[in-house]
């Protein structure tokens, strides 16, 4: 299975970006993909996560502003960033628990893609 991330970019505070994360592959499941971030100098963190259930989570500093979902039909997870500021300036990567006949449940991550928030 391999996750391509796309949509990164430069954008002015308060603008917006869509991120997408498009899984390709062989027979396989998706149970559950994220989004992360990670800063210079700064450790990873989890940005949202959503479940093939449906299930969102998000954490403190993106809920109200960023919004994931999950195309099932299309294999291929979104995140909506809106109100955006210099803060959410990372590179973002897109992962997935996802299945397959020949590994069952693993986790696989695609290339990040940089999303700079400047004026």
């Amino acid at each position: 299975v391999q996750l391509q991330a796309s949509g990164g970019g430069l954008v002015q505070p308060g603008g917006s970006l869509r991120l997408s994360c498009a899984a390709s592959g062989s027979w396989f499941v998706i149970n559950i993909m994220a989004w992360y971030r990670q800063a210079p100098g700064q450790q990873r963190e989890l940005v949202a996560r959503t479940t093939t259930g449906g299930h969102l989570d998000y954490s403190d500093s993106v809920k109200g502003r960023f919004t994931i979902s999950l195309d099932n039909t299309k294999n291929t997870m979104y995140l909506e960033m809106n109100k955006l500021t210099p803060a959410d300036t990372a590179v973002y990567y897109c992962t997935g628990n996802i299945w397959t006949p020949s590994f069952g449940s693993a986790d696989y991550e695609g290339q990040g893609t940089q999303v700079t928030v400047s004026s």
